[in-house]
């Protein structure tokens, strides 16, 4: 199925610590994935209306529930790690606080059994899933260089989501598309007939290949039996007289110049992928169709190197050095 590509999103006029300023409780800045504020105000705005119920099953900080709490809509949260669970109910708590005119609440477990840690009055009643996946068991956090350090050598911080072995963070990136599968099934069943979920994702390098998680995350949602609407790109990058203005991560930045100078023309991620599906029109519990079986089983082929198709994740075209980080 092709998709269309029906936008490009400013989401990022200002860096990630402006937008959070005064208004996220101390100690959000510690989580190492968070989804932008402006990349999640942009998309409830977009695909809701004042007063509906807003779902992030892997809520982290609480993001989701912060921009939709400020902009008039109840927000509903999962999240597995207690501690992030602590401060995404902080932070929905504060955005009440501060004026918001909706209502959140946060529940600590796992996104699979999802309709047991949402309250029943909700079950097919939810407008709209705004989530992102993990991208693996740490990320590039937060850094400090021997230039700004003056100590020898790269110091890191803030870049693991848990040590918790059973957290999707921590499996592998077959088992990880499984698991994301089953959440998006879970959230099919909750949502309301012809509801929307919008997933944010972008590619990383693992030793030197390209895991293209977005077009993985689509096939993802089809093989939950969601329907591919758009597929838009959020910048992570800001506006300057009609020019892109990066905001690389300390590492994506170093592992771009390293395949640079070995002859291997990278390139800087410069945004995220934004994957928009429907809920089928009908009951939330009806099955996935046969297209959207067979997209899944393509899926999982994806790790024995199959010939290229739709759902394949993984590109071999990147032969420089990398890893997780590079996001």
């Amino acid at each position: 199925m092709t998709v269309r590509l029906a936008s490009v999103w400013n989401t990022a006029p200002t860096s990630a610590p402006a937008q959070r300023k005064d208004r996220y409780v101390p100690g959000s800045a510690a989580h190492p994935a968070k989804m932008l504020p402006i990349l999640a105000a942009h998309a409830i705005l977009a695909y809701t209306h004042a007063g509906e119920t807003v779902l992030d099953p892997m809520c982290g900080i609480g993001t989701t529930l912060v921009e939709a709490i400020h902009h008039g809509r109840n927000a509903l949260g999962v999240e597995y790690e207690p501690k992030w669970a602590h401060l995404a109910r902080r932070n929905a708590d504060s955005a009440m606080l501060d004026g918001g005119n909706g209502h959140g609440s946060v529940a600590c477990g796992d996104a699979r059994d999802l309709p047991a840690l949402i309250p029943a009055e909700h079950h097919g009643k939810i407008a709209f899933v705004l989530t992102s996946p993990p991208y693996g068991p740490s990320d590039h956090g937060q850094v400090r260089s021997s230039r700004d350090s003056g100590q020898p050598g790269v110091t890191k911080r803030n870049f693991r989501y848990s040590h918790d072995p059973h957290n999707l963070a921590h499996i592998p990136t077959d088992a990880l598309l499984d698991a994301f599968t089953d959440i998006l099934t879970q959230c099919r069943r909750v949502l309301r007939p012809g509801g929307t979920v919008v997933v944010t994702t972008r590619p990383w390098r693992e030793r030197g290949e390209l895991i293209d998680l977005p077009s993985a995350a689509l096939a993802a949602g089809e093989a939950a039996g969601l329907v591919p609407t758009e597929r838009n790109v959020a910048l992570l990058a800001g506006i300057r007289d009609s020019q892109l203005i990066p905001r690389p991560s300390f590492f994506q930045m170093k592992n771009v110049r390293d395949a640079r100078r070995q002859g291997t023309p990278l390139h800087l991620i410069a945004h995220e992928d934004v994957i928009v599906l429907k809920a089928p029109p009908g009951p939330g519990s009806s099955p996935p169709s046969k297209h959207a079986h067979r997209t899944h089983a393509r899926t999982r082929r994806c790790a024995s190197r199959k010939p290229v198709t739709t759902a394949v994740f993984r590109s071999r075209s990147c032969t420089g050095g990398g890893d997780r980080a590079d996001r």
